[in-house]
């Protein structure tokens, strides 16, 4: 198909995305209505909207290609779902009483509250940091994908494909924020759900197969193998470290991560944000394994049809990243390679909409202190709107630098930094909840949580000799999480009252 068609399909999906933004804001685009919806949220759309929010673009494409890592990863990424699922319930019935008994809008306002401004200021440029970063390696690692195999066809160079993603973007979130995103979201994984299942019918179909060949063939596949046990010390894809790396990635990331509780603080009253959240995470497991599906079917195909792995432009090494998107555009072409990229745009820009959001409300309510000051509405909203096209343009910068280091494994290693800053967020929130009758040396805060991602680095790095041959998987961001509440205990001290009113007995 050629690249013009499916770039009028891309600009036509967000004419559609925009002109619900304009019917979402019209009649108030207030900072209540950008922050929390004005919390009128329908539960039922802010759980199936999270499902595009959580599964990114980098899952939609990287997902179905783990399962034929030359590593033998197959389906073993379903033992970290399932840890999500312990973690997602963790987050409804801890997590979300507290958030809602202090009636945040940040959820940092927490630490603030309960530890002092200057743990509260660290731990909100924790998340600005690593949504920042987080968000702008999703955007780009989908970005060179487009650019790829529609960009570069036109002649259009790198850095105007990344301006052109974030002006769309802006464009229907800038006014209504999180109110129409609750909408725009729930519609994206509408698509990406449709696409995944079209996917899955057209592969069928193209190998002959009915649903129950099909799951016949994936069952039997050497794609299809799900627990992973072995030698726990060296198997970084043992189903325990996976699974408890499941359960705390989830805690950190997402019930200490703005960008999704804020939807979940959109909802009316708690009972609907936790029947948002169970509900979610029934859907969140059985989609992923569709996603899995989907890979052990396409790697099904490729060995069928003889194509080969495509390879990485950087490193001329096989990249499982592409298979997707090169059998879809260069094999299907026709209606599923549309499919593909609307499940491809759906899943990139419901990720990105909803980081670039969070990031304005974290800056704005933790930095700038929104709600507190007695400034008029219009010169706040006005405020809110710089401080979005700020984040904007950081992103920008941000997949920028990615591009100029041109090389995957380093790349690959900022985003893994990134993820390590989520373990200082559980050892506060950790102090928070388990540590009541101490208060923390404010000041202090911030040397333990720079601190905490370092020792945890060494101890990966050297977790061979250290620990008699044990590869750490995701399960490091429960050292990481164990250091920083440590290092909070080691600066705390008991306190001599009981404090009232603090919203958590």
């Amino acid at each position: 198909m050629s690249p013009s068609v499916l770039l009028s399909f891309i600009i036509g999906y967000f004419l559609m995305l925009i002109l619900i933004s304009y019917l979402t804001s019209r009649k108030s685009h207030d900072n209540e209505t950008f922050f929390i919806a004005n919390r009128s949220s329908k539960w039922y759309l802010v759980a199936f909207g999270m499902i595009g929010t959580a599964l990114s673009g980098v899952t939609f494409i990287s997902v179905p290609g783990e399962v034929g890592n030359a590593a033998g990863s197959q389906f073993r990424y379903f033992q970290f779902v399932l840890g999500n699922a312990v973690g997602y319930f963790i987050v409804a019935f801890i997590l979300l009483p507290l958030y809602y008994r202090m009636h945040l809008i940040s959820i940092y306002e927490v630490i603030q509250r309960l530890l002092g401004n200057v743990s509260h200021k660290t731990a909100a440029a924790i998340f600005l940091i690593s949504r920042t970063i987080g968000s702008a390696f999703r955007l780009y690692l989908v970005a060179i994908v487009l650019q790829k195999f529609i960009f570069d066809e036109m002649g259009v160079p790198f850095w105007l494909t990344i301006v052109i993603c974030l002006l769309l973007i802006w464009g229907y979130t800038f006014r209504g924020g999180l109110k129409t995103i609750i909408i725009t979201d729930s519609l994206q994984t509408l698509f990406l759900v449709a696409s995944v299942f079209l996917s899955i019918y057209f592969i069928m179909s193209s190998l002959g197969m009915n649903i129950h060949e099909a799951y016949t063939a994936v069952r039997d596949s050497p794609y299809s193998k799900i627990f992973f046990t072995g030698n726990f010390l060296s198997n970084p894809f043992h189903f325990t470290k996976e699974f408890i790396g499941g359960i705390f990635v989830t805690i950190g990331m997402f019930g200490l991560d703005q960008d999704l509780m804020q939807k979940n603080l959109s909802c009316k009253n708690i009972r609907e944000a936790q029947k948002n959240m169970l509900s979610f995470t029934g859907i969140f497991v059985i989609i992923n394994l569709f996603f899995l599906s989907v890979g052990a079917l396409l790697y099904i195909y490729a060995n069928r049809e003889g194509i080969p792995i495509p390879l990485d432009h950087i490193t001329h090494q096989p990249r499982t990243d592409y298979v997707f998107p090169d059998i879809a555009l260069n094999y299907f072409k026709g209606l599923p390679a549309i499919v593909f990229m609307l499940g491809l745009t759906a899943a990139t820009f419901a990720t990105t909409d909803s980081g670039l959001t969070a990031l304005t409300t974290s800056f704005c309510v933790d930095f700038l202190n929104f709600g507190k000051k007695k400034q008029s509405e219009k010169h706040l909203v006005r405020i809110r709107t710089i401080v979005h096209i700020f984040f904007s343009l950081l992103i920008l910068c941000v997949i920028l630098l990615f591009n100029a280091i041109n090389n995957a494994a380093v790349v690959t290693a900022i985003f893994k930094v990134a993820t390590y800053t989520y373990g200082p967020l559980i050892g506060l929130f950790a102090f928070v909840l388990f540590s009541k009758g101490r208060y923390v040396m404010d000041k202090m805060t911030p040397i333990v949580c720079i601190a905490a991602p370092l020792i945890t680095y060494f101890i990966d790095s050297n977790s061979r000799t250290l620990l008699h041959g044990y590869v750490f998987a995701e399960e490091l961001i429960v050292v990481n999480g164990l250091i920083t509440y440590g290092g909070l205990l080691l600066f705390s001290k008991k306190k001599k009252l009981k404090l009232a009113g603090d919203g958590i007995d």
